[in-house]
């Protein structure tokens, strides 16, 4: 009889994992592939979420720092600098690769097949052939052990899609620039000494008609495109990424990460969001107490849903968000203090 069994071996999952070991229980991850695992996100890391990798033991071997958060449109740009620490771009790839090492070190044992079936007592959950005390779900946004626990919401807003691929080249700035267009934004990651990563979030309705999306979304950007060389890594692609939950806990099942509910990337919070729900959810399973979760679910990460709902809000009125950047631009406070909002634990 474990302690905990996880459901999916990516960031959330391997994260619960580092911290549940960290807390003296017994662990195993479920994850039915092999190896370090990619998957396209923004790959920018918010300070506080560097310093609570840093608290974990988790250390990427190969990344780089920025120092806040640049919005460009056209010729207009403003910018806010982190107040506390810095920002650090790594590689979805470099992070997995930590994590999964840490967890390594730890004890973690990692199961490598397919969840068929599970089920759960009044004392414990059933998943496979494995028992344990706990089970999280951290299988991603289309988790499919919420869904046959029957939480899914439906979602409330247009749907929005990400696409990524790198670039062997020097980042040029010091900052995550953000390019905005009426119906998508890019954003510019350094994350690596001589490798950035562009990542292009859209609404699907708008999105171009042709098989080449990414090319001619990123036409959009004219003084981006101009900066960039030739890709060197794959097209990779995500979304849609609303996703609304009745509830984070059944029984004694508790959903972690993007599992438990998610909005959209628009403001770089996702891996911050997967660690909280990890931990919150790891501390509420120290204390025996699974229906405390829901609510500490939603404590940490009320600030990430509403100042995500407020700019998707914002950039749905061309009015508003053409008058975002001058704005910003004229009161950098402003600017600073959200960014610092955002970047802080």
């Amino acid at each position: 009889m474990r302690d905990l069994v996880i459901v999916g071996g990516g960031p959330s999952g391997l994260s619960a994992a580092i911290l549940a070991a960290q807390n003296g229980l017994s662990v195993s991850i479920i994850e039915q592939k092999r190896g370090v695992i990619d998957k396209a996100c923004g790959e920018g890391l918010m300070p506080a979420a560097v310093t609570e990798l840093n608290s974990m033991g988790v250390f990427p071997e190969q990344s780089h720092i920025f120092k806040g958060i640049r919005y460009i449109e056209g010729t207009q740009a403003a910018e806010g600098t982190f107040r506390q620490g810095v920002g650090l771009g790594v590689r979805r790839l470099a992070l997995h690769e930590a994590l999964q090492k840490r967890a390594e070190e730890l004890g973690v044992e990692r199961i490598h097949e397919r969840v068929s079936q599970f089920s759960q007592t009044e004392t414990h959950v059933n998943v496979n052939d494995y028992q344990a005390r706990y089970l999280f779900a951290a299988d991603g946004l289309y988790s499919s052990i919420r869904k046959k626990l029957n939480l899914n919401l439906p979602h409330k807003r247009p749907l929005r899609l990400g696409l990524r691929r790198h670039y062997r080249q020097k980042p040029w700035s010091p900052f995550v620039e953000v390019y905005w267009s009426p119906f998508a934004e890019a954003y510019v990651t350094p994350v690596a000494d001589d490798l950035i990563g562009v990542a292009i979030l859209y609404y699907k309705d708008k999105a171009p008609p042709s098989q080449n999306k990414y090319e001619e979304l990123l036409a959009r950007f004219p003084t981006l495109q101009e900066k960039l060389h030739t890709p060197c890594t794959s097209l990779r692609g995500s979304g849609p990424f609303e996703q609304r939950v009745k509830s984070r806990v059944s029984g004694r099942i508790l959903l972690v990460g993007d599992a438990a509910g998610y909005l959209d990337p628009l403001t770089g919070e996702g891996i911050r969001l997967g660690l909280d729900s990890a931990k919150a959810a790891v501390q509420c399973i120290v204390a025996d107490q699974p229906e405390r979760y829901d609510k500490a679910w939603k404590k940490v990460s009320r600030r990430y849903w509403w100042m995500t709902d407020g700019l998707l809000k914002l950039r749905a009125v061309p009015p508003l968000r053409k008058l975002m950047i001058p704005v910003l631009q004229r009161a950098p406070w402003l600017f600073r203090s959200i960014v610092s909002t955002l970047a802080e634990a």
